[in-house]
């Protein structure tokens, strides 16, 4: 064989190396045209979320618009319910049927005049309902001052609930207990109670002294 034949045999001829450039061409052309075309497709697909990402925030930006207009259009609670009066402190006992109004108020009381001797009842406002009994249950508000001088040392109205108790059993002071048997449910009484039908000449640490004027308002009797 001759040599020029051997060369081409083992790859190495002219002819050999051409078609190694034509393939080599081809290869790029091929791989030019496949990365042109990648990027052809990624551009669009870039234009298509670009698209999606404008209408997405037009949408979010009229419903954002919408939220602003509806909640401009609903008026505020706040803004529009009536101003609530501030509550009157309320009675500190309900009021026994036709009972007088002038029950739902304290009394002002003041003090007595001269010397006091006896137990002395006097109706201020006279109640329509039953008499109390002896050994009943009573519900009443009251204001106890010192008879000399008016000075205020009890009050069911500052404590804010009435107090409830027996009577004419000993579990008051015997001004109580001989003072509002009788007295109709409902009635507002005005009691001068004499030092020794109250607390007593020597009464208990913290009890007030001498003679005692009361205003009382039975509200209930069982």
């Amino acid at each position: 064989m001759s040599e020029r034949v051997q060369n081409r045999s083992a790859g190495q001829g002219p002819g050999s190396k051409a078609e190694r450039r034509l393939a080599a061409q081809l290869a790029a052309k091929k791989a030019a045209e496949a990365k042109r075309r990648r990027q052809s497709i990624l551009g669009a697909a870039a234009g298509v979320l670009a698209v999606v990402a404008l209408v997405g925030g037009l949408v979010w930006m009229n419903s954002g618009d919408d939220d602003k207009k509806s909640t401009a259009a609903a008026p505020s609670a706040e803004a529009t319910a009536p101003a609530q009066e501030q509550p009157t402190a309320p009675a500190p006992q309900q009021l026994p049927p036709g009972a007088d109004p002038a029950l739902a108020k304290e009394p002002k009381v003041g003090p007595g005049k001269g010397e006091l001797t006896k137990l002395t009842v006097t109706t201020l406002i006279k109640g329509k309902g039953p008499a109390v009994k002896a050994g009943q249950q009573i519900t009443t508000n009251y204001v106890g001052v010192l008879y000399k001088d008016g000075k205020q040392f009890d009050s069911s109205w500052s404590r804010g609930e009435p107090a409830t108790f027996g009577i004419g059993v000993g579990q008051v002071i015997p001004g109580w207990d001989k003072g509002l048997v009788g007295v109709p449910v409902g009635s507002r009484v005005q009691l001068d109670i004499p030092a020794e039908l109250a607390y007593g000449k020597t009464p208990p640490q913290g009890a007030p002294v001498g003679p005692l004027r009361f205003v009382v308002d039975v509200l209930a009797a069982q």
